[in-house]
């Protein structure tokens, strides 16, 4: 039995054992944290869904040695943003520039959450005054003065 969980533990470590390591020589830790920094920022084109730090795709291996490459000629990260965004398009990055092409990116989740409540508010409003009025109609004229004494007697306590 024991010999079977580690078997597995081994089958299912494998692939993280065969991941490609890269190894970059940063002449400050100052550079190192912006190379994490810009790699954690960046989106590999091919997985889409994973940055080029965590992406073991040919790209972002390619992406990260650019990034490496821009670092030590002395580039900003503005520079370096720029660049990739030139090569790839907004996509590459986590967190698109405000611009008109991505202002829907920006804002319609905070518009598609107000409008809901908004339309929650009308329709509960809605809701209630229709509940009223049904309840006001099925009232004979004495049960309506009765139903109106106990409410005035309600609001002055």
């Amino acid at each position: 039995m024991i010999r079977r969980w580690c078997l597995f533990l081994l089958l299912a470590l494998a692939p993280i054992a065969m991941a490609a390591v890269d190894t970059y020589e940063f002449e400050t830790d100052a550079q190192r944290e912006r190379f994490y920094q810009l790699s954690n920022e960046l989106r590999c084109p091919k997985c889409q869904n994973q940055n080029i730090a965590d992406s073991n795709a040919p790209i972002a291996m390619d992406l990260r040695r650019e990034v490496h490459r821009m670092l030590t000629e002395g580039k900003d990260n503005d520079q370096i943003i720029d660049f990739m965004v030139s090569r790839y398009g907004d996509f590459v990055r986590y967190k698109p520039a405000l611009t008109p092409a991505t202002v829907v990116l920006w804002f319609a989740p905070a518009a598609l959450l107000l409008g809901g409540v908004i339309v929650l508010i009308v329709l509960l409003r809605r809701r209630q005054r229709a509940l009223r009025e049904s309840a006001a109609q099925h009232l004979s004229q004495d049960e309506q003065r009765r139903l109106q004494s106990l409410l005035e007697r309600e609001e002055d306590n």
